[in-house]
């Protein structure tokens, strides 16, 4: 039986680029989302719509389907100065806010005596990536869940704290 349009999905996942592991939530807690939603990657998305509850399987997702193409021109270079403070080293994630108020997330390329490089595509972008599921849960969402896009498991009590109960990096146990 296919995955319908807003139903809440429970998996566990390894992620492979090439040989590398790159992602896991194996031993950990499932990823939980909603289906149709956009909440996960179109080929992951895609590629377990036909899965069933208790069903494994290896999802081979292209770049385009994944984190996009590598954009060579999201890239820039900085000034050294805007970096005071901060030990830099090539290859080091750096968060920052964007024109829209989010979070951007930017990888340090280069370091010289003036000017550092700064690339903003995703770490995976232009990888084409390997998915070993196992499809834990299938149900229909709530109509609560339904409204707001977010499963009971990944929503947020008065603390702050997810209310699954589990530590999900809020700081509950």
């Amino acid at each position: 039986m296919a995955i319908s349009e807003n139903q809440i999905v429970s998996i566990q996942y390894e992620v492979r680029d090439g040989s590398n592991v790159v992602d896991s939530n194996i031993g950990g807690a499932p990823l939980v989302f909603m289906f149709g939603k956009g909440q996960v990657i179109p080929g992951l998305e895609n590629g377990i719509a036909n899965m069933a509850m208790g069903e494994k399987g290896d999802v081979h997702v292209k770049a385009c389907d994944a984190y996009g193409d590598y954009n060579e021109e999201a890239r820039q270079e900085l000034p050294k100065e805007q970096f005071a403070g901060i030990d830099l080293n090539v290859g080091m994630t750096l968060y920052g806010q964007g024109e829209d108020g989010g979070t951007v997330q930017v990888t340090v390329k280069e370091i010289s005596d003036e000017n550092v490089i700064i690339d903003f595509n995703h770490p995976l972008a232009g990888k084409d990536l390997m998915f070993s599921i196992s499809i834990n849960e299938i149900r229909d969402a709530t109509a609560a869940e339904a409204m707001s896009g977010i499963p009971a498991e990944n929503a947020m009590d008065e603390s702050g704290c997810c209310g699954s109960g589990g530590n999900h990096g809020c700081g509950c146990h």
